[in-house]
């Protein structure tokens, strides 16, 4: 009987070995599974904290897109109620209808070549002499420029107004706003030529300033770069202080590293 039980002793020992071993295997498991629980609780609540940043920032963003907007259109609404005014006072002084005298390559850009579908001359039945009429044309066009955005449409209600009122002290800037309407388009030909048209045959106009700056920035554009460096050039010589020469100084300088 005593070594009965004497060998039954070890198998009780291993028998509690076994039992304990499960049970530290169980508390582990369950000490495991609390942590991955709180970690899941925690990893939800972030996610639901940055879900609530990133709406926040959401609509920020769109508040913030709202006001820049706002902003630009009451820049747009600015400007074209500045340009018009002004164009109002030119309309009102004699346009300078005589051709400046040719100057040389060096003082003065090159004379204008036509337009590739140039405004067409007026005809027998033009409109009569409509300052009112001729005004809102050429706010339309602008305002399509500049509002709307349609720079093909602008470029034809320009050429439309040339053809139309080519008596009217606007048409100066109607060239530039029909180089403009090229510009923005990346029709550059196009735009050197009514730039060039508007500096040869309206000297004097205050567009010329912007008129010559842009002339270089197309003459760039197209690869003629002894010739828009020229034209940049000339813009604080011929227009010291303006915003225009400031402008082209600035891409001068930007050449200038270019070629470093």
């Amino acid at each position: 009987m005593v070594a009965a039980l004497v060998a039954a002793t070890p198998a009780f020992g291993q028998r509690l070995s076994l039992a304990e071993r499960v049970t530290l295997l169980e508390n582990k498991a369950n000490v495991e599974n609390q942590t991955a629980g709180q970690a899941n609780l925690e990893m939800q609540n972030r996610v639901m904290q940055l879900q609530s940043e990133v709406q926040s920032l959401r609509n920020q963003v769109e508040t913030l897109t709202y006001e820049l907007e706002q902003l630009r259109q009451r820049n747009r609404d600015q400007y074209v109620d500045i340009d018009s005014r002004l164009a109002r006072l030119e309309g009102g002084e004699p346009a300078a209808a005589e051709p400046s005298t040719p100057a040389s390559p060096a003082s003065a850009p090159a004379p204008a070549v036509a337009p590739a579908n140039p405004p067409a001359s007026p005809s027998a039945d033009a409109p009569a002499a409509d300052p009112a009429g001729e005004e809102a044309a050429y706010q339309a066009a602008l305002d399509m420029l500049i509002n709307d955005f349609e720079a093909d449409r602008s470029a034809r209600m320009f050429q439309a107004f040339i053809r139309d009122y080519p008596q009217s002290g606007l048409v100066p800037n109607a060239w530039y706003w029909l180089g403009e309407s090229y510009y923005v388009t990346q029709n550059y030909a196009l735009a050197v030529e009514a730039f060039q048209t508007l500096l040869a045959g309206y000297a004097g106009s205050r567009k010329e300033a912007d008129a010559l700056l842009k002339l270089g920035y197309c003459q760039l554009a197209l690869g003629e770069r002894a010739a828009g460096e020229a034209s940049l050039r000339e813009v604080p010589v011929r227009f010291p202080g303006t915003d225009a020469a400031a402008k082209a100084e600035a891409r001068l300088r930007t050449l200038a590293l270019e070629n470093r």
